[in-house]
């Protein structure tokens, strides 16, 4: 573990910004031989005890322009800087997970985003495939874009360990998302102005790597109740059908609802 753990400071990019306990990426590589072992201490004593350290469930809420009018609030990604030794132990916890993950194929072959081995390349392929096979046959298909508005923002904390109990997940890994998502706070950074703390209630910080394994599992049962085909790249959707009959109209308008 501790080897894995210098690996990752190593690798560290010394480029990306610092969390609330402001540890900055350059420090920890250049010193990765030094803190190497004691955050692996961490690791295993916060693994042993299904706790997270309180530093690392603190993000910094920065904006991030998109396009439009800067003066509208609307056009501003939201981006969590959170603790970047956090994000260290972060990319060690999924390696261990996203084993049973695919030995149960808990994740459907509709989602490609947030997915090892899958991308939009892959999605584009798999929904053009599924398109050209229809005009191939002479029969006209329907395509709806649904809007999943801040879904990241809306995943309902209690809902979540639920869906992961459902899988299959051992109790320690339930008990410790649990302790994960409690008392996530968050306050907003702009120009070097910061904001009170405020608990997030729901949603996940976007830009963690638990985050993108919460996300995959929370949303996977979407397709569960509809006849039509999906297509996912995380939360982008893509709902098709073929539309030869009055009944697949209706269909795929009924699986959009």
């Amino acid at each position: 573990m501790e080897d894995q753990v210098h690996d990752h400071l190593r690798n560290l990019n010394i480029y990306k910004s610092m969390g609330p306990d402001e540890m900055h990426p350059r420090v920890l590589k250049e010193l990765a031989d030094i803190i190497g072992k004691p955050l692996s201490i961490i690791l295993e004593n916060s693994w042993q005890s299904g706790k997270v350290p309180g530093d690392w469930k603190k993000g910094n809420i920065v904006p991030i322009f998109k396009k439009g009018r800067k003066e509208d609030p609307g056009n501003y990604q939201p981006v969590s800087l959170s603790s970047v030794p956090g994000k260290v132990i972060e990319q060690m916890v999924p390696e261990p997970m996203q084993r049973p993950m695919e030995d149960r194929e808990v994740i459907r072959d509709s989602q490609h985003g947030l997915t090892k081995g899958k991308s939009c390349l892959t999605n584009l392929v798999a929904f053009y495939d599924g398109v050209i096979t229809s005009v191939y046959k002479a029969r006209a298909m329907e395509v709806i874009y649904p809007n999943f508005c801040k879904t990241f923002d809306t995943i309902t904390h209690n809902i979540l360990p639920s869906k992961i109990e459902r899988y299959g997940f051992d109790g320690w890994t339930v008990w410790r998302m649990r302790d994960w998502l409690d008392s996530q706070i968050q306050r907003v950074v702009i120009n070097g102005l910061v904001s009170s703390w405020r608990l997030m209630t729901s949603g996940i910080p976007q830009g963690s790597i638990l985050g993108r394994v919460w996300f995959n599992i929370f949303s996977n049962d979407i397709e569960s109740e509809i006849a039509c085909t999906l297509r996912n790249l995380a939360d982008d959707s893509k709902l098709s059908s073929v539309v030869n009959k009055h009944e697949g109209q209706n269909g795929i308008q009924r699986d959009q609802a």
